[in-house]
């Protein structure tokens, strides 16, 4: 990701997308989930104290998360910045690390608690029924995140952006208030999209990515040089998180995903 954050500039076809399409980068975090849900297949082939092996789990998915918001929760500053340490009223709570710890602990509980036996069993249909628990899990996540995403009406919204002025640097900062037309249902483009209007109301505006990735949109580039105008869409300036709530549905499916693959591959171990 380093690789991904410095050189993206340059060769564009290796940094994220801006909003629709895939790039290069953008399969980093899906293979590493998948892989993350092979793991636990490994680590809990056998389980005898259900209880513990849970405690065991969330405690690591809880370091995961709080090392998270520790590195991507604002408390590290550049070089250049003029102030250090935290504001509470504008931490990031939510980033990749928190939605790994999300995914990793909903698979390992589905793992340890939903799992049947025999596992070994060497017959298809038998293996399957072995873990149709967790293909329950995996159907109703995925369909709660379509219905949400789609069924949600997203109504007009406003934001705060600081106002671009040198005088006022070292005085209190200025606002200026953008107000964003929505009014719509199952709109999937930057502006009005449901999983931001999640985020928006359950984390707080003042709590989201600040820098988004749509900022790199060619709609959202001002023509006549560096920054923004007032020509350009107001949503342009607006925060949206990657790391959302609404995506760490599909986070957690990815992973039970890579654990159906690791029970493949355990199987495969134990047949003669």
């Amino acid at each position: 990701m380093i690789f991904v954050d410095y050189a993206g500039s340059v060769f564009p076809f290796v940094a994220h997308s801006p909003w629709h399409g895939v790039r290069l980068a953008d399969f980093v975090t899906p293979f590493f989930l998948f892989i993350a849900g092979i793991s636990l297949s490994l680590v809990y082939k056998k389980t005898s104290n259900k209880l513990r092996a849970t405690q065991q789990a969330v405690l690591r998915a809880l370091e995961l998360f709080l090392l998270g918001i520790l590195l991507q929760g604002g408390y590290f500053h550049g070089v250049n910045s003029l102030s250090f340490g935290i504001d509470v009223e504008k931490i990031r709570w939510s980033g990749i690390l928190q939605r790994i710890a999300v995914g990793y602990v909903v698979a390992a509980v589905c793992e340890i608690w939903l799992s049947n036996t025999p596992r070994n069993a060497g017959h298809v249909g038998v293996f399957f029924r072995n873990y149709f628990l967790h293909w329950i899990v995996l159907v109703s996540l995925s369909g709660i995140y379509l219905g949400l995403l789609y069924g949600l009406y997203v109504p007009d919204w406003q934001f705060e952006v600081q106002q671009a002025n040198l005088s006022d640097f070292y005085k209190n900062s200025t606002y200026i208030i953008k107000k964003v037309t929505c009014g719509v249902r199952g709109d999937l483009g930057p502006a009005c999209n449901s999983a931001g209007m999640i985020d928006r109301y359950v984390l707080g505006i003042e709590h989201l990515y600040k820098k988004s990735a749509y900022r790199n949109l060619k709609v959202c580039q001002n023509t006549d040089g560096g920054g923004f105008s007032d020509n350009l869409p107001s949503w342009c300036q607006a925060p949206f998180d990657p790391e959302g709530i609404l995506g760490s549905f599909m986070t957690a499916v990815t992973c039970i995903l890579g654990l159906q693959y690791g029970h493949i591959l355990v199987q495969l171990e134990v047949i003669p």
